[in-house]
């Protein structure tokens, strides 16, 4: 067994041993799809993903932590792939485009859920716009994913950058080649992401709403008017044929 496998190996014991039916329960009823979890007390993942990194700092490279995250990621179990996340959030300052086009993978090869997607578009994924590797434009492709994961991830990381002061012209482009998928969680990631943008540059939000809205999903429309009132709300309610 090599060194990877042995780490793997302790992570999946690690699991096992702190696994609790309770907490599957208690947070299952967020996952309409099922949640396939150990059901590890959030402090413990914390903890021990924290002694993980610092006893591994020295030895582990990028290339490393990408294969240890294909084990990972590869058993669809929440919590491997929560650690897959971390692991690899802990070197951005490697991160080239070579490395987002393998993140983007796991989001087709075991990443099954809104949790995984979000925190990784949040720790991960927006960290490549961040720092200049890609572009907005970059994320096109993922559009035409067949794995609905794929596809919210660009509307959520989108939503990251803009949150923390990124121009939001740039991502219109690469949206509207989702504004009439069908999945619901996509239709939120998009609504979301518009939301924060009517709240930095109505206008343009606006705009945007208004072209689209008698065309996309109504989860789209629902979340993007979300913080509007009642009165303002109607603006952007589907025309009636």
């Amino acid at each position: 067994m090599n060194r990877l496998e042995l780490k793997h190996k302790e992570i999946i014991n690690f699991c096992l041993a702190n696994a609790d039916d309770s907490v599957v329960k208690k947070y299952s009823r967020y996952f309409k799809e099922g949640y396939d979890a150990y059901g590890i007390d959030s402090k413990i993942l914390e903890l021990q993903k924290i002694k993980w990194l610092d006893s591994w700092k020295d030895e582990m490279t990028i290339s490393e932590y990408l294969d240890l995250g294909d084990l990972l990621i590869s058993s669809g179990k929440f919590e491997e792939a929560d650690y897959a996340i971390q692991f690899i959030a802990s070197k951005k300052d490697k991160f080239t485009t070579e490395t987002f086009d393998r993140i983007g993978n796991w989001l087709e090869n075991g990443i099954q859920n809104w949790g995984n997607t979000d925190v990784l578009c949040m720790l991960v994924l927006s960290e490549f716009i961040f720092n200049k590797i890609i572009e907005p434009q970059d994320f096109i492709s993922w559009t035409k994913s067949e794995s609905k994961w794929k596809r919210r991830a660009v509307p959520v990381t989108f939503y990251e950058v803009i949150k923390k002061g990124h121009n939001p012209e740039p991502v219109f482009s690469v949206i509207e080649k989702l504004m009439e998928d069908k999945e619901e969680d996509v239709q939120k990631g998009l609504g979301t992401l518009l939301r924060e943008i009517w709240k930095k540059q109505p206008e343009i939000a606006e705009r945007f709403l208004l072209k689209w809205k008698d065309k996309c999903g109504r989860k789209i429309i629902h979340y993007a008017t979300e913080k509007m009132d009642k009165d303002y709300k109607a603006k952007f309610k589907k025309t009636e044929k």
